[in-house]
């Protein structure tokens, strides 16, 4: 006689992400994360015969927009998808997930190449089936229409709030608080008189940064404001920015901006109509070309390298000419720190570029020829990797600690270098060196250091190598040498 055996259905472990738009409401007992939690947890008890377990880890996004893919409970779901921990990701509403359709189809995506299904519980489909796959595009279609005509809606209304004068722009300017009740701004006379200063300041300095500098040394803050949250925002040092959005800003005019049109609104003015126009005469004659295109045909060697250590800035490469011989320039690095909140505030200041190249180059020579006396540190740093290693692996408590512990493993793998591999992507020993132009030597530099730092304090220079750039480099010339060997 013939026996059956009844096989176990497959266990299909289920993930129940929950969203909600606004905070308002989650302080609750029961939240409406939790009725959609509820509603999840039932459908998947009624397909248990199926093998579905709701899993314990919890999904929740509260107060996050489904707009976008900015959400840590949905970065996790993902990342444990990946990882293989899920089969199935349940929701109560499709546009829990994401009301944006781009961002939908890129999560489906993501689903289908982890083989993880997608299942609404109100709508009753499934990704498994064609018919659930379109019949979530459609719905999708509608959520993200709804979402656009909001929207449309609320912009139209922020416009026509701008062209009767009130200010709807959130957190109010420097010089003014914000009348909630009568969507206006009202004069905070204290700050109104900061604004006044930094208005003759320019005119009488005739200079954004020196004005910064001042700021600076009187100890002056930004204007400090409390989040619903209960979070402090502002009260920082002026940065240069910050001073010019103050002298271009018509809300000190008392008008408001809409769209590239000013309308009269409904606050008072702090600065006249004279002293503005000044300002901004003097803001066009003192207009400059950006340094970036100032200096484009005059890129550093370190540029995008350089750091000053002090305000871990960095440092953009520019010249200026002698005053009398006008066709000597001089080229050097200067902190792009200092140059937004004032010299005054970095030791470092500036560097002259020739120098600091030289240097720098010097001291990657010195490291080349040292490269035989290498050995021993090479082997001493595989040692302590193979120590750290072990370490987390006796560690080990769950899954995410051996997941951390493969990406450690690589990362260290990749900054460990041999001996030839030093010597053949050191090419600033070589006498090629100083034929090639800078972009090529800018480029060799890029792979033979992840930065250069450099504090005026001390005078100390560092250089941090870049690993995986050397080993990239030295394949690259073998490659290269071989095929020369080879024609």
């Amino acid at each position: 006689m013939n026996q059956q055996v009844l096989s176990q259905p497959k266990t299909i472990r289920c993930a129940i992400y929950t969203r909600k738009s606004t905070t308002e409401g989650l302080d609750q007992d029961f939240t409406s994360l939790d009725a959609q939690r509820e509603s999840a947890e039932n459908y998947i008890a009624s397909q248990r015969h199926e093998g579905w377990v709701a899993l314990p880890t919890r999904y929740d996004d509260g107060g996050y927009t489904g707009a976008n893919m900015d959400r840590p409970a949905l970065q996790k779901l993902l990342s444990d998808s990946k990882e293989g921990r899920i089969d199935c990701v349940v929701v109560y509403k499709v546009d829990r997930l994401s009301r944006s359709l781009i961002d939908f189809a890129q999560i489906l995506g993501l689903f289908e190449r982890y083989q993880v299904t997608f299942v609404s519980v109100t709508q009753q489909f499934n990704t498994n089936t064609s018919m659930g796959r379109l019949t979530l595009n459609v719905l999708l279609s509608f959520a993200q229409f709804e979402r656009e005509m909001i929207s449309e809606r609320t912009r139209d209304k922020m416009g026509a709030a701008r062209k009767k004068g009130k200010w709807v722009s959130g957190v109010p300017v420097l010089g003014y608080d914000l009348d909630r009740v009568n969507h206006r701004l009202i004069v905070n006379p204290q700050e109104a008189e900061l604004v006044r200063q930094v208005f003759l300041l320019y005119l009488q300095e005739r200079s954004i940064l020196k004005v910064t500098d001042i700021l600076t040394q009187k100890g002056v803050r930004t204007k400090r404001h409390l989040t619903k949250s209960g979070k402090t925002m502002g009260g920082c040092e002026f940065q240069k920015a910050r001073v010019e959005y103050i002298l271009k800003n018509v809300v000190y005019l008392g008008k408001v901006a809409y769209r590239g049109q000013i309308y009269p609104g409904l606050h008072e003015p702090i600065v006249s109509e004279e002293i503005f126009r000044k300002a901004q005469e003097l803001l066009s004659e003192n207009r400059l070309r950006p340094l970036s295109a100032k200096n484009a045909k005059h890129v550093g060697l370190l540029s995008q390298l350089l750091y000053c250590r002090a305000c871990r800035s960095i440092m953009a490469n520019t010249y200026t000419y002698d005053s009398k011989k006008k066709q000597k320039k001089y080229k050097y690095y200067v902190c792009i720190s200092a140059q937004k909140k004032g010299y005054k505030t970095c030791p470092t200041k500036s560097v002259n570029a020739e120098a600091i190249d030289n240097a720098v180059v010097e001291c990657l020579r010195k490291l080349a020829h040292n490269a035989d006396s290498q050995r021993e540190k090479i082997e001493r740093y595989r040692s302590q990797i193979q120590d750290e290693l072990s370490r987390l692996k006796a560690s080990e408590e769950d899954e995410r600690t051996s997941s951390q512990l493969r990406v450690k493993q690589m990362e260290l793998e990749e900054e460990l270098l041999t001996q030839d591999e030093l010597k053949n992507a050191f090419l600033v020993t070589s006498p090629i060196w100083d034929t090639l132009f800078i972009q090529e030597k800018r480029r060799i530099l890029r792979f033979l250091l992840k930065e250069v730092d450099y504090d005026a304090r001390d005078g100390k220079l560092g250089l941090t190598l870049s690993g995986k750039g050397i080993k990239l480099l030295s394949s690259q010339i073998q490659a290269a040498g071989k095929e020369v060997t080879h024609d």
